[in-house]
């Protein structure tokens, strides 16, 4: 090759690594400032579940291309103590939209996590966040009654209340549960039946769908459709155990 050839291919190299230095570089920094790149690479890892530095399959939710984090909140529990977003750090935990006057959904909701706490009654790592939409109704008192009925044990179950549109803003924005008041329903209200599921360092985690697409939530009822497993427990909530442990294992 001759040397003029050869001065215009170094004129080349060099024009492209300009233009990808241009374009890219800065797209590159931004994701991994947003953690994109780190959590591709993670979900790839293949880890024994017992490895320093385990990460799982599990995705996030994110929005505008970022993951989805619990929006800071405030409110009283069933002990009368202030509970807010930071008394959950370093725990997985799931999170509930629910009332104790519900007639419907709310007590086979309450009956599964109840299940599940027992399940996962030896870790200390793990909660639940249980936001009550009646408020004006669901004093300390009551819910208080209501944890003792239900045979709740794990002093990281929280059965918190407060100001309404606080708690309506939490559900239908900060977890987009919905939450809502309905005179023409007979108890007054309708919420989603479904749990979000929250990592130790506080983003919505999920498996992912039959479309490779984050399942987001899932569903804290059984249905006559759906489908049991041998034990007799919604497969639902036997895929929630499974992944509520994988997060346990992660660091």
């Amino acid at each position: 090759m001759s040397k003029k050839k050869t001065n215009y291919s170094y004129i080349g190299i060099a024009f492209i690594l300009l233009v990808f230095g241009i374009i890219f570089v800065p797209k590159i920094i931004n994701r991994v400032k947003g953690g994109d790149i780190v959590r591709s690479e993670s979900r790839s890892k293949e880890v024994s579940s017992d490895a320093k530095g385990f990460v799982s399959d599990l995705m996030f939710l994110e929005i505008n291309g970022l993951p989805k984090k619990v929006p800071p909140f405030s409110f009283v529990n069933q002990d009368g103590k202030t509970i807010t977003n930071k008394d959950y750090e370093g725990k997985v935990y799931l999170v509930e939209f629910f009332f104790t006057t519900c007639g419907s959904i709310c007590p086979r909701m309450n009956r599964n996590l109840v299940e599940i706490q027992n399940t996962f009654s030896d870790f200390e790592n793990f909660g639940v966040a249980s936001f009550t939409i009646n408020p004006e109704y669901d004093t300390q008192e009551v819910l208080k009654a209501y944890a003792e009925n239900y045979g709740i044990t794990n002093p990281n179950w929280h059965f918190m209340t407060g100001n309404q549109d606080i708690i309506y803003d939490l559900a239908n924005i900060g977890f987009n549960i919905y939450a809502g008041e309905n005179p023409n329903v007979d108890d007054g209200f309708e919420h989603s039946g479904n749990f979000a599921l929250i990592d130790k360092d506080g983003f919505m985690r999920s498996r992912k769908d039959n479309f490779e697409n984050p399942k987001i939530f899932y569903k804290g009822i059984i249905s006559e459709e759906e489908k049991v497993d041998d034990d007799g427990e919604s497969e639902e909530i036997s895929m929630l155990k499974e992944d509520i442990a994988k997060l346990l294992k992660e660091d």
